[in-house]
């Protein structure tokens, strides 16, 4: 009985632990300087995707010319 009274009582500790510090986090607001290095970090994201596909259009490009000349 002394056992399932011990355990029962640090499941109640833990769970009311994670309920906290969920609670906690969810009442943190973000900044304006969060919005805007997201922001930035998407839209730098953003440009190197279309880099990266311009200079793989590029490849397949130059590929298919040296190969339709044979």
């Amino acid at each position: 009985m002394t056992m399932w009274t011990l355990l029962g009582g640090m499941a109640v500790l833990i769970l009311g632990a994670f309920a906290w510090v969920g609670w906690r986090d969810r009442r943190r607001l973000s900044g304006p300087d969060d919005t805007r290095a997201d922001r930035d970090a998407r839209a730098s994201q953003h440009a190197h995707e279309a880099e990266r596909h311009a200079a793989q259009g590029q490849g397949w490009s130059a590929r298919n010319d040296t190969q339709g000349s044979l």
